[in-house]
């Protein structure tokens, strides 16, 4: 996979185009409406004006209103978003972005107050990130090691504590928690980005049977007879078990070549792998 810069962030990522394009976009824009502050009210999404502005809840994510403020979420992205990208692909990384942000437009039905910054979407990349490498150290201020999982779940829990009893003023934790909340159940979802990347287009994805196909499967399982117990052959057994040393083969690849070594079959087992565990 190629990158359109020769930045890398601290994870040895280098800074992947969709990320590289987001962060042009927003530093861009916060130029554009510092000099032209008029700007503002019509790309902030605002509850009470959203039938007029339908375009809000996709353009308030790339407006901020300092300095510290963008400064801090493209950091974030630079940091968080190349993984991610590099693991599902361009396309899908730039869904799962814009997904987090009108997630966090969504909750923010729930005030009357207009709301502008990445903040939601970012958050949402960092949930991602955290459920993907949950183990990964992440340096608080460039010396404290802190596990991701905890930094997130910090985080979530610091907007919720101040979304419930009211934390200082202009920031937006519902928007926040949009973001965060959207990246887990989107994750979790069918609709999921394929967890080892773009998969080849003519490639079936999991859990994609026809109608006759499932049909079948039903009708096979009815069939087994009421009070009867399902057993489980030897064959099926030692089938999974290569399956889980075949998974453990991929992971190990990964580990000493990365992930752009993987085959376009080895990327649609590993996605099958994921999505059983996505509904288990």
């Amino acid at each position: 996979m190629s990158y359109s810069t020769g930045f890398s962030n601290a994870f040895g990522s280098r800074v992947t185009p969709w990320v590289w394009r987001l962060i042009l976009a927003n530093v861009g824009i916060f130029v554009v409406t510092s000099l032209v502050p008029g700007l503002i009210p019509y790309l902030q999404f605002n509850p009470s004006q959203i039938l007029p502005r339908i375009w809000t809840p996709f353009t308030y994510m790339f407006v901020h209103g300092g300095l510290f403020h963008v400064l801090f979420n493209m950091l974030a992205l630079f940091f968080f978003g190349p993984p991610l990208e590099e693991r599902w692909g361009s396309r899908e990384f730039l869904q799962f972005f814009l997904i987090c942000g009108l997630g966090g437009a969504l909750l923010s039905m729930l005030t009357p107050y207009p709301i502008i910054g990445a903040s939601g979407a970012i958050l949402g990349v960092m949930v991602a990130f955290a459920m993907y490498w949950p183990d990964n150290p992440i340096y608080f201020w460039g010396i404290i090691p802190v596990k991701a999982k905890w930094l997130v779940a910090f985080m979530v829990g610091l907007d919720f504590y101040y979304a419930v009893t009211g934390g200082p003023s202009g920031i937006a934790y519902l928007a926040h928690l949009g973001g965060a909340f959207t990246a887990v159940g989107y994750l979790k979802s069918p609709w999921a980005p394929p967890a080892w990347g773009e998969l080849p287009k003519k490639a079936r994805r999991p859990g994609d049977q026809s109608w006759k196909a499932r049909l079948g499967g039903l009708v096979k399982r009815s069939g087994q007879g009421m009070g009867s117990t399902p057993t489980v052959s030897l064959n099926a057994r030692v089938q999974r078990s290569r399956a889980g040393d075949d998974v453990d083969r991929l992971l190990e690849k990964i580990s000493r070549e990365g992930l752009a070594s993987l085959t376009p079959e080895e990327r649609i087992r590993l996605e099958e792998a994921s999505h059983r565990f996505r509904t288990n």
